[in-house]
Formats: C-alpha cells, sequence, structure tokens
C-alpha cells in the first residue's frame, strides 16, 4: 500500500515526538450504559500488522463484490451463476453444489462450523476476528482509506474538524461523505446480486424494473453501512456488538492477547539520561503515546486489557516503529498470554519492594535474561484448541461425507385419506397415492416408476397413455417435483389382510439411481 523507509534511530527518548492523544474510550471513562461519541482520528500506522489487515481487507472486500458476478456453468437448465441464494425456486447454489430447502441441515452444519471456528480463532488469538476480519472492522478500515485520502492524516484530520467551515472544508466533507454514500450503495448492491442473476438484476436496478424490494434492500444496507462505517464506528463494537462480553468466556491464560509488557515498560519516561544521573529506574516506555494515537477504538494498551480492545495490533506496529528509532528490543507491546506476562511479571518484580524493575531481566549488553518468556507458537495447539478444531473437523468431514453420498432422487408418497380404498365391480380394490418424483439435478430424466411387494397388484396413472402394469416411465423436468396421481389396484383373489406394505420405486436407468418408499395398501374384510 506504500512504501516505508527505515525509521532514524536515537538514542534520546526526548528525541521521540509525544503525541497529544487522548484514550477517550477508556473503561475508567466511559459510561456503562451508552454516551454521545467522541470523535476520535487514528493515525495511520506502519508494519506487519498492519500490511495484513490491508491484504485481509482487499481479500474480504474483493470476495464480497466479486463473487456474485463469478460464473459456473451448469448446463442449459440451470443458472449460472456461481453463487446464488435463489429464494423464488427455493434454492442455494454454491459453485458445484446445489442446496434444496429439505437439506437446510447442510447450512445448520455450516453455522455449527462458523461457531466452532469463531471459539478456536479466539481461545487461540483472542479477538482476531474482531480485529482483522468482522464486516465492521474491514468498513471502518475503508471508510477511513477514504477520510485519510481527502482529508489527510490526523493532525490535519483534527485541524480541519476545529477549523470554522470554508469552502474547502466543505468541499472535502461533502466529497468525504459522497464516496461513504458511493460505498454503502455498492454494498447494499453486491447483497441483492446473490439473490439473483447480477448481470440481469443490475440492468433492471439501473433501469428501474426491479422488484420494490430490491430498492429497499439497498436503501436500508447503505443507510447502515454509512451509519455504522461512516458515522459510529467504534461505538457498534463497544455498545452494540455482544461479542466482547461473551469472548471472555473463550479466553483462558494461555489465549494470545495484545498486551503491553509493563514488566519491561515500566516505569515509563522521557528523560533517560536525567534518570540514570540520578539513579532512578527507567523502562523501555517513553511515553510517546504513539500506542494511543493509532488505536481506532480510542484506549491506551497501557491501562491493561479491556474490553473495548479489538486486537487489532496497530499499536504493535506504532510501539515496534519507536522501539526501532531507540534502538531497543520490538515488543515492549506484543501478541502474550497472560501466563507468560504473569511469570515476566514476577521476574521484574522486586520481593521486597514489590516495585518492578525491569533491569532484572535485563542482561549486561541489554538483552533478556533466559527466564523471560516469549511467544511460542506451539502453545496454540493446547487441549482447549484441539478440542474445538476437533469438534469443528468433525462437523466438517460429516457435511462433505453427506454431501457427497446424498441422492438426488427422491419420492415421497401420501396415501388417500378418503376414501381409503375403493372396490371395484369385479371385486378388484383400488388405492389410491399421491406420488412426489423429485429430480435435483439440472438435466431432464426419465424416471421408471414401478410397484413391488404387492401379489398380482398393477397401477394406472392417469396422464400417462400407457396399459395398466407394474411401471412406468415418467418424464421429469431438471430440477422440479412432478406430482403424479397413481391408483395400484389389487385382485380380489390375491388379498389376505385388511392392511399390508409394498414398495414404491422410483428408479433412473440411466444413473442407477434410486428411491424406494414403504407404502400402505388397504382393503376391507374379505369373507373367506
Amino acid at each position: 500500500m506504500n512504501t516505508h523507509t527505515a525509521p532514524e534511530k536515537t538514542d534520546n527518548p526526548e528525541e521521540i515526538e509525544r503525541l497529544d492523544a487522548e484514550p477517550i474510550n477508556a473503561a475508567w471513562k466511559r459510561k456503562p450504559l451508552y454516551e454521545a461519541r467522541k470523535k476520535i482520528f487514528p493515525k495511520r500506522a506502519e508494519g506487519t500488522y498492519r500490511r495484513f489487515k490491508w491484504l485481509v481487507m482487499l481479500v474480504t472486500l474483493g470476495i464480497y463484490y466479486i463473487t456474485p458476478w463469478i460464473r459456473w456453468d451448469r448446463g442449459p437448465f440451470a443458472p449460472d451463476q456461481a453463487v446464488l441464494l435463489d429464494v423464488a425456486n427455493r434454492r442455494f447454489y454454491l459453485f458445484f453444489i446445489e442446496i434444496w430447502p429439505q437439506e437446510f441441515f447442510f447450512v445448520a452444519g455450516l453455522l455449527v462450523m462458523a461457531g466452532f471456528g469463531l471459539f478456536l480463532i479466539t481461545s487461540a488469538v483472542g479477538r482476531a476476528w474482531c480485529g482483522y476480519t468482522c464486516p465492521q472492522t474491514v468498513w471502518v478500515d475503508l471508510f477511513l482509506v477514504v477520510e485519510r485520502a481527502i482529508e489527510g492524516d490526523r493532525n490535519k484530520r483534527m485541524k480541519l474538524d476545529a477549523a470554522p467551515w470554508s469552502a474547502s472544508k466543505l468541499a472535502k466533507r461533502v466529497s468525504k461523505h459522497a464516496i461513504w454514500l458511493f460505498i454503502g450503495v455498492a454494498t447494499g448492491g453486491a447483497w441483492i446480486f446473490y439473490f439473483a442473476d447480477a448481470p440481469t438484476l443490475l440492468a433492471n436496478f439501473v433501469t428501474g424494473n426491479a422488484a420494490p424490494v430490491a430498492y429497499i434492500t439497498v436503501a436500508i444496507l447503505t443507510a447502515t453501512t454509512y451509519t455504522f462505517g461512516g458515522l459510529m464506528r467504534e461505538q457498534v463494537c463497544i455498545y452494540m456488538c455482544p461479542w466482547p462480553r461473551i469472548q471472555a468466556a473463550m479466553l483462558d491464560e494461555n489465549s494470545l492477547v495484545v498486551t503491553y509488557n509493563d514488566w519491561r515498560g515500566e516505569p515509563r519516561g522521557r528523560h533517560a539520561k536525567k534518570a540514570a544521573a540520578e539513579g532512578l529506574v527507567q523502562g523501555d516506555c517513553v511515553d510517546c503515546n504513539a500506542c494511543v494515537a493509532v488505536c481506532p477504538m480510542g484506549i491506551d494498551i497501557r491501562d491493561g486489557q479491556q474490553l473495548e480492545c479489538i486486537t487489532c495490533a496497530l499499536c504493535i506496529d506504532a510501539c515496534d516503529n519507536i522501539m526501532d528509532k531507540l534502538d531497543r528490543p520490538r515488543g515492549l507491546i506484543s501478541y502474550a498470554t497472560l501466563s507468560d506476562y504473569a511469570d515476566n511479571m514476577a521476574l521484574a518484580t522486586d520481593p521486597e519492594t514489590g516495585a518492578l524493575d525491569p533491569r532484572r531481566v535485563r542482561t549486561a549488553d541489554g538483552g533478556f535474561i533466559e527466564s523471560v518468556k516469549h511467544f511460542d507458537w506451539r502453545i496454540i495447539f493446547r487441549l482447549r484448541s484441539l478440542l474445538y478444531m476437533g469438534v469443528w473437523s468433525a462437523v466438517g468431514i460429516g457435511l462433505v461425507v453427506a454431501l457427497l453420498s446424498r441422492d438426488r432422487l427422491e419420492v415421497n408418497v401420501l396415501h388417500d385419506r378418503n376414501p381409503q380404498y375403493v372396490l371395484e365391480s369385479n371385486g378388484d380394490i383400488r388405492n389410491g397415492y399421491s406420488v412426489k418424483i423429485l429430480n435435483m439435478i439440472a438435466e431432464p430424466r426419465v424416471i421408471f416408476l414401478s410397484i413391488e411387494g404387492l401379489p398380482g397388484a398393477t397401477m394406472r396413472i392417469p396422464g400417462i397413455d400407457q396399459p395398466a402394469g407394474v411401471s412406468f416411465a415418467v418424464e421429469v423436468e431438471p430440477d422440479r417435483l412432478r406430482e403424479l396421481k397413481v391408483h395400484v389396484l389389487q385382485p380380489k383373489e390375491f388379498i389376505d389382510s385388511t392392511s399390508s406394505t409394498f414398495r414404491i420405486i422410483a428408479e433412473d436407468k440411466a444413473s442407477a439411481e434410486r428411491d424406494v418408499y414403504i407404502a400402505n395398501f388397504h382393503a376391507p374384510e374379505m369373507n373367506q
């Protein structure tokens, strides 16, 4: 996204600019229920996590906006849109997968996988979902890109906000909000394209021929995207989203979270030489407020773990850049576990005074002693994470097996209720059935409907010009249900009970696919 030059190094913390950044959403300031939003002007961060967030933003937005336009050839009898929620015909198309209403368990399984996936991610790396892939985070990042491009970075935006209205300020604000609204329209427009053929719907939408629900949906999503991404931003995460309050149950002492390592940073200060001359202890934190300035939530990570923190790790990038300038080790703010943090705090604490002394964890050359604990990727693969991964994988494997083994031909039979049987003039008994043959592929098929297990029985199908027999060839359109009225007759000499069972079989001989339904045949009590 940008070029990044190596920072100019200095051994004097007083040369590091101290930013006038206030943690306006700090827990000790925030009202318990709701407080009117105070503007935050997050400074642009540079570093590994910021680049990763750019990548995630490009990938997720690309998937959202481009997916409805991807084509997938399913033949002449099915839509060619790769991902389509065809509500009118009650179908869900996902590339080569087609989901029917009775197969909703596949969708339920995906939701279960999403839930356990969220539990897994939170247990392992905290609120990484919130910091990187949550739609609120992604769209806020996108809106901030527009804001910075038009109004400048943090200082320029603050000056513009405090300046009196002028033609220049009005032009910038109108441009910014116009682009925000355009993004909102594009967001709502992309959403409706998932429910109908995208090119056709776009043409109808532009010409005013689309259904009213399309315009209503776009209007609602435009308003919510503009409001949540542009006007409310962090308020959505703090007050509206339930996950910050739920995620505590998913975390434990081995979960990775963004942490200010005060065992090496405190006591903080900018006057290292003066402190050294006076024999005072001073940690690595120079109190520059860079971590506060880049925080999109308006908090200070140095206050400890907070509900407001979405673990976007931008404060890590900001702090690492300062440490690079001072030629000190990175990681003053880092991903760390509570367990490692507590152990390191114990090492840095003077057992007699109880005060933090960062010299206790340092070697003579400025490094860290061997007993200091650092991030170990193996902590992710602990029992709890493996349990979540096991459940997630089991559900996924079950869905794949069910998907690969599912039938694409179904037959359902409903016996006539009144009358349950009819006595023919020659004494034969006739039962009526409503038979539904479901062809679940995008090709027309000839289905052979037959009966077995009822001695001497034949069947007739009104509307099909074929003599009574035990098998009928029935044409079924692609992706359609065909309902037939079927009469099954059994000669009186074969009837030996008032109720018996037999099989109604639907079979596609071309693919050897078949489905069987066990039906009941009712008859009156016969005099022997």
